[in-house]
């Protein structure tokens, strides 16, 4: 599957001029190396990125911790965690950035909404003033030392989930008028390339029938686009590089499409609309 995504991700999307970008530097005001975060266009919602919960867990320990009793055992030590399979620790890290978090974590794991958790802890799904990042759900990091409590996959950075990307596109699908066939562009950040494609930015054009083979685009080490906007500019979002979350700016419809939607979890965040 991952070859021919790839394969199709390259075919239909070549590179676009950098300077499909100039309008969002213009928009947003900033110079994009995160992400161009666009304004209400003139609606935005927010998509929060997915995170899984173990059926055993949480814990009170760490990813950190765990990991370290787990290297420092002796073969006849107990389990640390009876029932939780050390592999599903270490493969499945908190604060995971980008593709590595983009699939299931499996079968033992069940997804956990942003508002479930918010519940459990008491902790707002994001505060007020601020966007959700790694700083979110303080109150789950405080009994554990060195990050986030095993039992839960930390939402990515600067990605969304597969699944979730491929709802997304199919949302906007349905609320552009010229559908599977919109023209779109999308840009990701320098952030990850290397040192010598740094000042070149990376913009491909498309069309949005094709936007879900960019998740595996070879090329690309942002995963999901950092910005993914509509050739008539009538819709963007934006994923930035450090958030747990991607802002979709648009028309009223397709942002209210997005909260009401019942596989990705979106909400308004009215100090960053």
């Amino acid at each position: 599957m991952y070859e021919t995504s790839a394969a199709l991700a390259t075919a239909r999307w070549p590179l676009a001029a950098p300077a499909e970008t100039d309008w969002l530097r213009e928009l947003a005001a900033e110079d994009g190396i995160t992400g161009f975060m666009p304004p209400a266009l003139p609606d935005a919602a927010w998509v929060l990125h997915a995170m899984y919960e173990h059926e055993l867990g949480p814990f009170d320990m760490s990813y950190v911790e765990y990991r370290r009793a787990f290297l420092n055992r002796n073969s006849t030590s107990p389990e640390i965690i009876p029932g939780l399979d050390p592999a599903d620790v270490f493969t499945d890290s908190s604060d995971t950035l980008g593709r590595p978090a983009g699939e299931h974590p499996g079968p033992r794991y069940r997804r956990l909404r942003w508002a479930e958790l918010a519940r459990r802890t008491g902790d707002p799904v994001a505060a007020e003033g601020h966007l959700p990042c790694h700083t979110s759900f303080p109150s789950l990091r405080a009994g554990v030392s060195g990050g986030w409590p095993v039992g839960i996959t930390s939402p990515s950075e600067g990605s969304l989930v597969r699944a979730d990307w491929n709802r997304l596109v199919e949302i906007l699908t349905e609320h552009s008028p010229q559908g599977p066939d919109t023209r779109c562009l999308a840009y990701c950040t320098p952030l990850g390339q290397r040192a010598e494609d740094f000042d070149n930015l990376h913009v491909r054009a498309g069309r949005l029938a094709d936007a879900k083979a960019l998740y595996d685009h070879p090329e690309e080490e942002c995963w999901t686009p950092t910005n993914l906007w509509s050739h008539d500019r009538s819709w963007v979002l934006c994923t930035d590089y450090d958030l747990w979350a991607t802002k979709v700016a648009g028309p009223a419809p397709l942002v209210e499409a997005l909260l009401d939607d019942p596989e990705i979890e979106a909400v308004r965040l009215p100090w960053a609309a």
